[in-house]
Parts: C-alpha cells; structure tokens; sequence
C-alpha cells in the first residue's frame, strides 16, 4: 500500500493528518507568542500612559 493511499484513504490516516494539523498549528502559535512577547513586553505604567482599558 502506497503511504499517500493510506495517509488520505483510511480513517487512522485521517486522524493522523487533522492531529499533525492542530499540533503544528499549536506549535506556530507558541513560537509567535514567545516572539511578541520579546517584541512587546510588559512595562511599569506611567501617567502618562494613555489605555482605554483604565
């Protein structure tokens, strides 16, 4: 059996794709979060600051 045939024609291939699918996106989403958090980091609030959420 081919690997394509088994990764797209059965339902365990099936499976296989949608979990790699969710865990790379997962891994995307934690490599970008660590990136923007180096990017935009938390800083003491002045008076200056100006938020609208207070």
């Amino acid at each position: 059996m081919n690997p394509l045939e088994w990764l797209f024609g059965t339902r365990t291939g099936v499976i296989v794709l949608v979990v790699g699918g969710v865990l790379l996106c997962l891994l995307i989403a934690f490599i970008a979060e660590r990136r923007m958090r180096k990017v935009y980091f938390n800083h003491e609030k002045e008076e200056d600051d100006d938020s609208l959420l207070g």
